[in-house]
């Protein structure tokens, strides 16, 4: 069993548009590893999730930017159109992200979410998977596509996992908590 006990994990969501299921899928995995997952945003108050073009539930906010990586032992993008396109305009959050690849943490997204690691600069050489109408922009960022459920990739001394949809979670979920308690058994 995967063990996240004590360890605090960052999901970035802009204000409005993530997907609601890929938002509280890996929420709850991370907290049955015993972790603490942390909602961060631009905004304080909450964030407005959907399902596809539907409004879905609100979150509260947990943490909100400008934030250090330095409490999280790694960070989830999750996706949605317009989840990614708002944060990856962002500066403080495309900072946060870029933040922990500097750190060696490792990084999972899924679906739309590598918009987001396109702006952050943090693609070259690396393999990844999503959504397959990113392909094109993320090859262009010098990333490897591939269609695949999940693509985990170490790349120096970050760790990037990718995903392509919701029907993908429970892969997406395995193989980040994975990589997740790794980081946390070598620190």
């Amino acid at each position: 069993m995967v063990d996240l006990e004590g360890q605090q994990v960052a999901f970035l969501v802009a204000p409005e548009g993530v997907e609601q299921v890929e938002l509280t899928d890996p929420w709850q995995a991370v907290q049955d590893a015993g972790g603490t997952p942390r909602l961060v945003s631009t905004k304080p108050g909450e964030i407005q999730a959907f399902h596809h073009l539907d409004k879905a539930d609100t979150f509260v906010v947990d943490d909100v930017l400008p934030l250090g990586h330095q409490d999280f032992v790694g960070l989830v993008l999750p996706g949605g159109v317009a989840n990614p396109d708002q944060l990856r305009t962002n500066t403080a959050a495309v900072a946060f992200v870029k933040s922990f690849f500097d750190s060696g943490k490792p990084v999972a997204a899924i679906c739309h979410a590598p918009w987001t690691l396109i702006e952050a600069g943090v693609l070259l050489g690396r393999t990844v998977t999503s959504w397959p109408s990113l392909r094109t922009d993320l090859r262009n960022a010098g990333a490897m596509w591939v269609d695949e459920p999940v693509a985990v990739c170490e790349n120096g001394r970050s760790m990037l996992v990718t995903s392509r949809k919701p029907d993908d979670l429970k892969a997406f979920d395995e193989a980040f908590l994975n990589v997740f308690a790794n980081r946390v058994r070598v620190r």
